[in-house]
């Protein structure tokens, strides 16, 4: 009998995982408030004045993208190092993004489109494109899908944020 996971194409497995490393941090803090919150840049600043990246990276947020990925990754089929390192990969281009916003002196939790999706898609998507199964062209696209449903989101997120 056929898997589930191994009935999906390996692009929507792919979309999947990202999914799921973009919402496990959101998930963690909505579910556990202020606990366990540290902030990977640990407070510090850089010669701008500025956080490297503010308190929206958190170590609770990064645990909770790493096993929730993990466990994703075994379901659909990879092995649990990929998921890990997929986690890993989206969180580093998701930071990336916090480091050019703080550069950019824009508050913590501001958006920039683009800016705030395609590092966190394009580089796991680019990194792992052979283990996941798929092509180049088949990274852009899954970029481009997932920074549109991102943007797709954005009022939904002001909204619950006015909310919280």
């Amino acid at each position: 009998m056929l898997s589930l996971a191994a009935a999906l194409p390996n692009w929507l497995k792919a979309l999947t995982l990202l999914g799921v490393a973009h919402m496990a941090p959101w998930a963690a803090a909505y579910l556990l408030g202020d606990r366990l919150a540290a902030p990977i840049d640990g407070g510090m600043t850089l010669r701008d004045g500025r956080r490297v990246l503010g308190d929206h990276k958190t170590w609770r947020g990064l645990v909770a993208a790493v096993l929730t990925c993990a466990a994703a990754g075994a379901l659909l089929g990879y092995s649990i190092s990929l998921g890990t390192a997929f986690a890993i990969l989206a969180l580093a281009g998701d930071a990336a993004s916090s480091l050019i916003k703080r550069r950019l002196r824009l508050e913590p939790g501001a958006e920039f489109p683009a800016l705030d999706q395609i590092p966190e898609a394009l580089i796991p998507l680019l990194g792992l494109s052979s283990p996941l199964g798929i092509g180049l062209g088949a990274v852009w696209v899954l970029t481009g899908v997932f920074t549109l449903a991102d943007l797709a989101a954005m009022p939904l997120r002001r909204h619950s944020q006015n909310r919280i």
